[in-house]
């Protein structure tokens, strides 16, 4: 069973569905939820998020859905049958195609809805290679926010975005809009292909509802002791956060 009151939710990148259960079974009290990503849903398809619902946890599906707004309504329309706690579609890929996203994830009991966050600029892009890749003249920081306002006005639940990036988004979305943050790696970690990265505790100071691990956990030599540390880093910086957020774990219902 996961830590419902928790901040943490790791990623279980694993080829196999049998590592990733293993390690699933090992980490589960000490987790919010866990995040099945393209690695894993691609190698074990929806067995990985039932095998995960078996041991009592939430699952994050990660798969980043962008396509053409048919697609996407029928892909989160699948991901909404399969239990998922929370999942994600791009923001680039527009308004509309957000808008049938939050349609799809609605049509069930309120109580069954997942959460449908839009991610904004992956946390392995900084300013130049942003710029290189899609030509905009905004500024990183003006893309997330520009993306984060469009992904509030389509209703979606919130975003998945870079932690240096929270406090702009808090300032053009508000307090109840959710923030999980990937790109989050301790202070003794090293930040890998993570260009715009904090600590957990920072994240979790700055404004972030979630944090994402998955490497530093993963890889450590005691995974459960390094996911029992990033756990209470995020409590204590919770306790210590300048503004106490409200809790912001269910769908939206306007």
């Amino acid at each position: 069973m996961s830590d419902a009151t928790g901040r943490l939710i790791v990623a279980l990148d694993f080829p196999g569905l049998q590592e990733a259960v293993d390690m699933a079974r090992r980490l589960a009290p000490h987790v919010a939820a866990v995040k099945i990503g393209s690695q894993l849903f691609t190698a074990e398809g929806p067995r990985a998020v039932h095998a995960m619902r078996d041991l009592g946890l939430r699952v994050f599906l990660d798969l980043k859905f962008h396509d053409i707004p048919n697609t996407v309504a029928g892909a989160v329309a699948s991901a909404r049958t399969l239990g998922v706690w929370m999942l994600n579609v791009h923001c680039s890929g527009g308004s509309a195609m957000m808008t049938e996203a939050v349609k799809a994830a609605a049509a069930s009991a309120a109580a069954d809805r997942p959460l449908v966050l839009g991610v904004t600029v992956l946390t392995s892009l900084d300013e130049p290679s942003l710029r290189e890749t899609l030509g905009t003249t905004r500024t990183l920081r003006q893309q997330v926010q520009h993306l984060a306002r469009q992904a509030q006005g389509a209703g979606l639940d919130g975003v998945v975005a870079s932690p240096q990036e929270i406090i702009d988004i808090r300032q053009v979305c508000g307090g109840g809009f959710l923030i999980v943050t990937p790109g989050v790696r301790p202070a003794e970690s090293a930040a890998g292909d993570q260009k715009r990265v904090l600590t957990p505790g920072e994240a979790i100071r700055a404004g972030a509802d979630y944090v994402v691990v998955g490497r530093p956990i993963l890889a450590a030599k005691d995974p459960v002791a390094a996911a029992q540390r990033i756990a209470e880093e995020c409590r204590s910086s919770r306790t210590e956060s300048r503004e106490p957020r409200a809790e912001r774990h269910e769908p939206r219902t306007e």
